[in-house]
């Protein structure tokens, strides 16, 4: 059984999460092409060549999908703006965009739901990928116009903004791993997405403050990393590894500074200097967005090049992505980031869930594991809050099964099942047990 509500503080959010590109469908409502549309063409990047043209057709079921938020009991829904069917070209407004997002807004306030808004996950218009992308500096900056132009169309309506979500993924797994779009694998380019991702935080939170923008954060992803062993090797290997995962994006907001395990293999690829932004990317945070998933377990690979790290199978339960369960590492990273970076600033964790592969049987999912992960999750979320950790909200990802990006359809994460060939949607245990857990 989850823990009921009652066992959280008085005002403690619950709310689920999303991704415009993931649930929406691009192809469809003036939206343009962006770089996750581009990589979905191309053989061998995605899972049976799947695309997000529809992906849940949530941009005509909106009315419904709201509703299945409401009547779990939730308090709040994290969303994002497309933002090539906001700006298709990266620049200039679709007016056909814009009204959607006004009529979303407006659905989840007329349902009592604070919105969450992320500004951008992952969604890059292809008329910038076109002239770098993230590589290029510019980017940043018509990102910071694009900020700009979102909260004056709708920031008085807006619980919260997040600048971005997970940048790790969005520079490293995209441009150096090459797993995501753009789907380089280029150490040059990602030094540089590393660092501009950072640049285009700072001058959209500075460009949301000039406009009186209340609540602003950004959502950063952090994977615990273990050593494989003892040794001073492999120690050195989990540290890297921390240091690219865990501490460049929070060390350069809260210390305007990047960790030196990171900078050896990085620095000589950084564009010309990127010391100078260092006090514009550590611009004062209102609430700070922590995702959390899994842990990874490293070793040292003394015959590769930097960062010479390789990973190791761990012995935990796994999730249908093959990912560890280890909800212990969600209370870690809590405790860390209050105790080394961000004090009593609030904490929303903006994502947790598991990919389970869950099948309609007699018209019901019953994912017993999932809800037996989330419990894991919550009572961790407990111990930091009881340790003294400024815990604010809690957000499952996802509301419902949607384009998990490279593994299109096939790893399903959400409490509502989706029947992509019908596109019905089928409440599963796990999002009864929720709304059970939120009546108490």
């Amino acid at each position: 059984m989850l823990a009921g509500r009652s066992l959280f503080p008085e005002g403690f959010l619950f709310g689920v999460a999303t991704a415009a590109y993931q649930i929406e469908g691009s192809g469809f409502g003036g939206c343009g092409p962006s770089h996750w549309d581009s990589f979905s063409a191309t053989p061998g990047n995605v899972v049976r060549a799947e695309n997000g043209r529809v992906a849940c057709d949530h941009y005509h079921r909106w009315p419904e999908d709201l509703d299945l938020i409401r009547d779990a009991g939730l308090d709040a829904y994290r969303f994002s703006i497309n933002w090539s069917r906001l700006m298709p070209d990266g620049r200039r407004l679709n007016d056909e965009g814009a009204a959607f997002y006004d009529r979303l807004i407006d659905g989840m306030l007329e349902r009592g739901l604070k919105p969450f808004l992320t500004l951008y996950h992952w969604d890059l218009p292809s008329a910038l990928a076109d002239h770098g992308g993230w590589a290029n500096r510019d980017t940043a900056e018509r990102f910071a116009d694009y900020a700009e132009k979102v909260v004056g169309l709708y920031g008085d309506r807006l619980a919260s903004v997040a600048t971005i979500n997970e940048p790790w993924c969005v520079a490293w797994l995209s441009h150096f791993l090459g797993h995501h779009a753009p789907g380089l694998r280029d150490i040059r380019a990602a030094a540089r997405a590393m660092h501009h991702i950072l640049v285009a935080h700072g001058l959209a939170t500075q460009a949301m403050r000039a406009r009186s923008q209340k609540e602003i954060g950004i959502v950063l992803n952090f994977d615990r990393a273990f050593p494989a062993s003892d040794s001073e090797a492999d120690q050195a290997a989990a540290a890297v590894q921390d240091a690219i995962f865990n501490r460049w994006f929070i060390e350069a907001i809260t210390r305007a500074e990047y960790p030196a395990e990171a900078l050896e293999g990085l620095a000589p690829h950084m564009p010309e200097g990127w010391e100078r932004d260092m006090g514009l990317i550590a611009q004062p945070l209102d609430w700070l967005g922590v995702n959390y998933y899994t842990r990874h377990i490293h070793a040292a690979a003394p015959d590769a090049t930097w960062p010479a790290t390789r990973e190791v199978e761990g012995p935990l339960p796994k999730t249908q992505m093959g990912w560890e369960i280890h909800p212990e590492g969600l209370e870690y990273f809590l405790k860390r980031l209050a105790r080394d970076h961000v004090g009593d600033l609030p904490i929303h964790v903006t994502e947790n869930g598991m990919a389970h592969a869950d099948t309609i049987l007699n018209g019901s999912v019953n994912d017993h594991a999932r809800i037996d992960f989330m419990q894991g999750h919550f009572q961790t979320s407990l111990n930091a809050i009881a340790a003294g950790v400024n815990v604010k909200g809690f957000f499952y990802w996802s509301l419902m099964d949607n384009f998990e990006w490279a593994f299109g359809y096939e790893k399903r994460f959400g409490l509502v099942h989706v029947d992509f060939a019908t596109l019905a949607r089928t409440p599963k245990a796990s999002y009864h047990a929720l709304a059970d857990a939120l009546r108490r």
